[in-house]
């Protein structure tokens, strides 16, 4: 808690803790193995692919968690934040952020709703349907090295305790 906050008799934002999360979903999604190796486009849509992806291996395993069921909103919370400030230096107006924000959750929801159920059963044919429909490739993409390398980093994620998880500090890309 800062000094501000502290004297103020405010409470800190409860999503700061999850920001080392945060930040090293940011850092696996862009990391250029998925985009050299599994041929995700690296464009824009690409990466947004990846970090959506990552993303909700992430919250899959928070929602694992009694402990850290709630910590997933927060976490969610800190992808609009980030997907919002992105939008504003690509210039979009405030007008139109809204109803692109939207967009955004919409599509993070409709994603999560696909991987969540294919990592939990750890069905590995409805997890590549969902990475074929779900992430953009260049020419000729693997979506079976994408999907490994997701159950791969869900698994290292279920391997750790939730203070290891929110740390980040032992999360490794596979």
């Amino acid at each position: 808690m800062n000094m501000l906050t502290k004297w103020l008799g405010l409470e800190a934002d409860p999503a700061e803790r999850m920001r080392p999360l945060w930040h090293k979903v940011v850092g696996i999604a862009r990391d250029p193995s998925w985009y050299s190796q599994c041929k995700v486009a690296d464009s824009v849509d690409g990466r947004f692919d990846m970090i959506t992806a990552v993303l909700c291996v992430a919250l899959v395993r928070l929602e694992a968690s009694d402990e850290l069921r709630g910590a997933s909103a927060h976490l969610t919370e800190l992808f609009v934040d980030d997907m919002d400030g992105q939008l504003r230096e690509f210039g979009v107006n405030d007008v139109v952020v809204g109803k692109r924000m939207g967009k955004l959750m919409s599509v993070m929801g409709g994603r999560l709703g696909a991987y969540r159920p294919a990592l939990n059963t750890r069905n590995l044919e409805k997890l590549l349907s969902a990475i074929e429909r779900n992430v953009s490739f260049a020419d000729s993409g693997s979506a079976e090295m994408v999907r490994d390398k997701l159950l791969t980093l869900a698994d290292a994620l279920a391997a750790l305790d939730d203070d290891a998880v929110i740390a980040a500090d032992a999360v490794v890309l596979p």
